[in-house]
Formats: structure tokens, sequence, C-alpha cells
């Protein structure tokens, strides 16, 4: 079964790019250095910030449901980050090289099952969560902490 795998849309973050330090903070929101690979994960271009790329930390609302399942956490978008990441059936390096929590929704944005596998190979759930006709859509989260990754949808 294919499927498409896609970052965030950059459009709601652009007016963050620019702002001073302090504006960020007023908008809760961090700019921060990363000073390693891997570690900083950008949720635009699904790839790994190289050391010393800039990044805004700031709280997304990745299942804005009006149900029991509505939830934000906080992410990283590198700054300047332009093309989301939008492919079929190919999985970003960047999911690779972490523990994933799959986590499958219905049509009415209720949970209806979640697993954890290791990034070296998702395919396997992403079509185990599938199989399921229920399933409309799959998020992934960063398993350790907790963080929304990527959405997954049938190609």
């Amino acid at each position: 079964m294919s499927f498409r795998i896609t970052g965030l849309p950059a459009d709601p973050f652009r007016p963050l790019y620019d702002l001073s330090d302090a504006a960020l903070r007023a908008r809760g929101v961090r700019r921060c250095v990363a000073d390693r690979k891997p570690g900083f994960p950008d949720r635009i271009e699904l790839r790994d910030a190289e050391p010393g790329e800039t990044l805004l930390l700031l709280n997304y609302m990745h299942q804005p449901a009006d149900n029991p399942y509505r939830a934000s956490h906080a992410i990283f978008v590198r700054e300047g980050a332009e093309r989301t990441w939008d492919r079929i059936d190919e999985v970003p390096a960047l999911l690779r090289s972490r523990l994933l929590s799959v986590r499958a929704f219905d049509a009415d944005d209720l949970m209806i099952d979640a697993d954890v596998v290791d990034g070296v190979a998702p395919e396997t759930l992403i079509e185990r969560s599938f199989a399921d006709r229920r399933a409309a859509y799959l998020h992934l989260h960063y398993a350790r902490r907790g963080c929304y990754a990527a959405r997954v949808e049938r190609a």
C-alpha cells in the first residue's frame, strides 16, 4: 500500500522568521542554534538541522480536532525553511534515525490505534495501520520526547 508523508507547511511560520528574540519570547517562541546533528528535527523539511543553523522552538497544535484527542506540543522549525517534505513511499532519513510512535486516527479525528516502531523500518507499521479501513490518517511522533513529527496519508 502506498503512503504519503508530509511535513508542515512553511506559511504559518514565515512571519516568525525575522522577529527579534524579544518579539519571539512575547509569543512563547524561543530561537536556538543547533549544536549537534542529530538533535534538532525540522518539521517542515523533515531533516535534522546542521550545527550552526537557527531554529524556532514553539508550541504547535498538531491535532486541532474538538475532541478528547486535541493536542499540541513543542516542535522545532528551522528558521528559513520553505520546502515542505511531501513524498510518496519515501521515508525521510530524519524519521529513520529515531524511535517513532505511530498513531492512527479515524475520519472523526479519534485515535483508533497506536504502536511504537524503530524508525529504521516504519513501513510495516504504516501498512498495518492502514489495513484498518477506519484509519483516515496517521500521526508520527518521536516516541522518546512525544513531539509531533509528521503526517501520513494513503497515497
